[in-house]
């Protein structure tokens, strides 16, 4: 019985990929063998090198090839307020897109206990800790409006709660920029519900 192509494991191997189906992880393997062979042997250098060096932040949670992040060894953040996030890529858009300078903490998923991930799974032992060592003045839930995101937001504000800290939740809503009409209605109806005063000027 003859071992599996060389070429067939490589386009399964490239399944691995978030929306990466068999054709697209066809067209990637033929483009790298055909076209690119440098840059395939460079991205397998790079990809085994980052499976075996990059972790977790021992702080925060977010990915690292360092114990502790770049943004958790930054000693001009403001650890007065701590915000909550599901993902690490979740901290790189906050941190490309807003001003925040405050401190992270990465859930790495939400709560979903039909998927077997509760407390323990998202680090919640270790988001006590943190509250304990910050002692922040404000935690921002930053989850997404799924049925589990909000869940694991109301989890944690009760956790913050029973340490008297104020919690708020980034706002959800019609993107700037963004057409009533073609804005879907969960979306607008989070939005509308979320409405904040405007003030005469």
């Amino acid at each position: 019985m003859s071992e599996k192509p060389l070429l067939d494991e490589l386009i399964d191997s490239l399944k691995c990929l978030p929306g990466v189906g068999p054709k697209s992880a066809q067209r990637m393997a033929f483009h790298i063998l055909q076209r690119d062979r440098a840059g395939g042997a460079r991205l397998a250098a790079i990809l085994a090198e980052a499976v075996q060096s990059i972790g977790n932040c021992r702080v925060c949670r977010t990915l690292t090839e360092d114990e502790v992040c770049a943004l958790c060894r930054n000693p001009s953040r403001d650890d007065k307020v701590l915000c909550v996030v599901e993902n690490p890529s979740d901290v790189i858009a906050l941190e490309q897109a807003t001003g925040f300078r405050g401190r992270y903490f990465v859930l790495g998923g939400r709560l979903s206990p039909l998927d077997g991930i509760g407390p323990a799974e998202l680090g919640i032992p270790q988001l006590r800790q943190r509250l304990e060592e910050l002692g922040p003045s404000e935690l921002i839930l930053a989850t997404t409006t799924t049925v589990e995101g909000e869940a694991t937001a109301h989890y944690i504000s009760e956790l913050a709660g029973e340490r008297g800290i104020s919690t708020s939740r980034i706002a959800h809503g019609v993107p700037l920029g963004g057409e009533l009409d073609y804005v879907d209605g969960g979306t607008l109806a989070h939005a509308f519900a979320g409405r904040r005063r405007l003030t005469a000027g």
